[in-house]
Formats: C-alpha cells, sequence, structure tokens
C-alpha cells in the first residue's frame, strides 16, 4: 500500500506525486522523491524497481522480508533493513520489518509487520535546513526513529527485572521468577538480534569511507551508532544480571527443598525413638518385668511421649522444625 511519494528540493516540498511522475522528478537538478509503502505487494516492488533502477536482490530481500538488519551497497545505492520491535498489550515483542531503498535522489521506505507510523515526513518537512541533506538526512531519520523506539522497551525489560529481583527471596516464588527470568531472557534476545546487526551495520556510514549520499551527515550517523552502543551495553549487563539472578533463584529452590529435607528428617527421628521403644516392649519375652506390672503400659506411653517431646525439642532448637 503506498502511504505517500513527495517531491523535495533544497528541503522544501515541491509536490506530492502519483508514481507515474517519479521519474520525471527524479530526473530534475537538485531533486529527490520519498517513497513510503506499507506491505507492498510484488507489483508495487516491480514498480518502483522500473521507476528507481533498483537492484534485484534488494527488491528480492524486501518482498520476502524476515532479513537480518544490515546495511549493504548495490552501486551507487544503499539498501538498508531495520527491525521494528514493539510491546503488544500483553507485554510480548513483536517484530517488525523497515526496509530502506537510498540513492543519490530517492528513498524509499518499506514497512512490514508493523501498523505503527514513524511520522518522520512532518518532522523532517519542519527542519528543511536539515532535509536539504538530501536522501542521506532521510535515511538517518528514518534509522534514529527505529532506534528512538528501543529505548522505551528497554526501559520496559528493566523495570521487569527490578520487579522479579524484589520477590527473589520471597518464599515459594522462586521457580516462579525462574520463568519469568527466562521469558524476560528470551525477549531480551529478540531485541539483542534487531541493535547488534545494525549497530555492526551504521558503524559503515560515519568514518572512514561512506557511500556518497551519506557524506554530510556522518555526525548524524555517528549519533545513531551511539544510541546502539549505550542499548547494547544495557542489554548485555542485564543479561549478566538475569544469569546472576537465576543462579540465585536456583539456589533459593535447593534452600527451600533442603528446608523441607531437614524437616522429614527431623519427624523421621521423632517417629525412630517411638518406633525403638514399641520395638523393645514387643518382643514379648517372658522375663520382662513391665509385662505383668498394672501401671506398665501408661509408664511405657509416657515415657515414648516424653523421649519423642525432647528429641523434638532438640531439633527445634537446631533450626529442623
Amino acid at each position: 500500500m503506498l502511504i505517500n511519494c513527495v517531491a523535495y528540493r533544497e528541503g522544501k516540498k515541491l509536490a506530492e506525486l502519483p508514481v507515474e511522475r517519479i521519474s520525471e522528478y527524479v530526473a530534475q537538478p537538485g531533486c529527490f522523491v520519498w517513497v513510503a509503502l506499507h506491505d507492498a505487494t510484488a507489483e508495487e516492488l516491480a514498480e518502483m524497481r522500473d521507476e528507481f533502477g533498483l537492484h534485484e536482490l534488494a527488491v528480492e530481500d524486501a518482498l520476502h522480508g524476515h532479513q537480518r538488519p544490515k546495511i549493504e551497497e548495490y552501486g551507487d545505492s544503499i539498501f538498508a533493513v531495520m527491525h521494528l520491535v514493539q510491546r503488544d498489550a500483553a507485554g510480548n515483542l513483536q517484530v517488525g520489518e523497515v526496509d530502506v531503498f537510498v540513492g543519490h535522489n530517492y528513498v524509499l521506505s518499506v514497512r512490514s509487520r508493523s501498523n505503527e507510523g514513524f511520522r518522520i515526513r512532518e518532522r523532517a518537512e519542519r527542519e528543511p535546513h536539515l532535509l536539504k541533506h538530501g536522501a542521506g538526512y532521510v535515511l538517518y531519520a528514518l534509522m534514529d526513529a527505529v532506534v528512538d523506539r528501543y529505548f522505551p522497551i528497554l526501559d520496559a525489560l528493566e523495570s521487569e527485572l527490578e520487579t522479579v529481583e524484589e520477590r527473589i527471596f520471597d518464599k515459594g516464588t522462586a521457580k516462579n521468577n525462574i520463568e519469568r527470568l527466562y521469558d524476560l531472557k528470551r525477549k531480551l534476545t529478540v531485541l539483542k538480534h534487531a541493535v547488534a546487526p545494525l549497530l555492526e551495520a551504521a558503524s559503515k556510514l560515519h568514518g572512514g569511507r561512506t557511500p556518497y549520499m551519506c557524506r554530510g551527515t556522518q555526525e548524524y550517523f555517528r549519533d545513531v551508532v551511539d544510541h546502539l552502543l549505550r542499548i547494547n551495553a544495557s542489554i548485555d549487563a542485564i543479561r549478566e544480571t538475569i544469569g546472576t539472578a537465576i543462579q540465585v533463584n536456583v539456589s533459593m529452590v535447593a534452600i527451600e527443598e533442603g528446608e523441607v529435607t531437614k524437616r522429614l528428617a527431623a519427624w523421621a527421628g521423632i517417629f525412630a525413638v517411638a518406633t525403638a521403644f514399641a520395638g523393645i516392649w514387643g518382643m514379648n519375652f517372658e522375663a520382662m518385668p513391665e509385662l505383668k506390672w498394672q501401671w506398665g503400659y501408661p509408664m511405657a506411653l509416657a515415657v515414648i511421649a516424653a523421649s519423642c517431646g525432647f528429641v523434638a525439642w532438640r531439633f527445634r532448637r537446631a533450626g529442623w522444625l
């Protein structure tokens, strides 16, 4: 679906175009065309390929989707893939994709599997002194918008981790904590897969040999790389904390199971005392004096009760009961 198609010159909007007139404006000096598509069909991408002269391999990647974040050069054009990560109502992470084709006089963005728009065009049009940098600045604006969406997700995951950490030493919560920590680790992995490859790819756009259309905007891409470095470092720190928290919770499970084992052992010891006395008096030898004594049975019960009570008291003092 075509979202919009606009021509610009010197940072100022010239006109909104039908697709058929793209080639007319692309041919004009100092002019570039910015096209945005959402869940593009094969026919739409084929039409854009013909209008802009896009590389077949890049078009194929955009059509099939599910690409690893990357930035590739095809002659005098750039093809960038970025992951759009967003949280749904249940707190799960959904991954979309935005593919960007950049040439010296055009920008084509293709958003897939995501219904959240960028609203970048309005921002760029309010800053014509930046938009006059052309297609390179538009690529930066798109990349910056994608990266900025990672920060709220990272904050939410950090808050979720803090909530779990507050319950680590609560009795009976260890197993549930481990489940939540593994779920949190899975979400961090999704975010890591979006950030780490993009960090590596975006580093190509500032310093050293940069693509022609990105010259003059290197400092902006350096800012994006700085944001990605911060996010990547935070992800690694959180993952390390999660690993420690999982070990602590596993230890808590072992401690809780050890407490249960000690209680069972204590009760087994108490009943062992009663069983020992009952076994002695149950041997039925004729020479046992207690068998003919009128108070022998009450005395035996009293001795068993007193012995069990003493053993239980010692176990309680030792912390086993």
